[in-house]
């Protein structure tokens, strides 16, 4: 079924709204796929914090002008559909990523972060981002070692006077 303009303004908008304030995005060839192939990937963007979208590349390329998705804009090309990280910047091309190791009709194309785009090929480096429960994790980590290596030399240097 075929939009008319305002159905068409009301899916850039939409589009535009979620590409403010995404963190990334993947654009990636859906040819190929069935419908209930399609109905789980959106399931599984929806349990995971991924915008997905599959839209026309003329209203993709209109709702992400002026975003830091822009320069995906003419890599727009062919039948695509179009995540958008929206909790942490590696969700999508961790949707997009693990969905296409069991259906090889999933191809990425371009991948955006930061304002740059990359080609799909990249995606296994965005995916590979920590979460945010990771990188809190991780920064915990880096903190607390020095900590833990103090008081490991003050028990160390008490048990030596207790000794003397």
């Amino acid at each position: 079924m075929a939009l008319n303009l305002d159905g068409k303004r009301v899916v850039v908008e939409e589009v535009a709204e979620y590409a403010a304030k995404a963190h990334s995005a993947v654009a990636a060839e859906y040819r190929g796929l069935t419908v209930t192939e399609l109905t789980e990937l959106r399931k599984i963007a929806r349990e995971t914090g991924v915008y997905l979208r599959v839209v026309k590349n003329t209203l993709a390329k209109r709702a992400v002008a002026g975003t830091d998705f822009e320069c995906m804009q003419e890599k727009l090309v062919g039948p695509l559909l179009i995540a958008f990280s929206i909790e942490d910047p590696g969700s999508a091309a961790r949707l997009i990523s693990n969905f296409s190791k069991g259906h090889d009709k999933l191809i990425a194309k371009v991948v955006a972060i930061g304002g740059q785009a990359f080609d799909g090929s990249e995606i296994t480096r965005l995916a590979s981002l920590p979460t945010r429960d990771q990188g809190i994790s991780m920064l915990m980590s880096v903190i607390k070692a020095p900590i833990e290596k103090l008081a490991r030399t003050l028990a160390e240097i008490r048990d030596q006077k207790q000794a003397a």
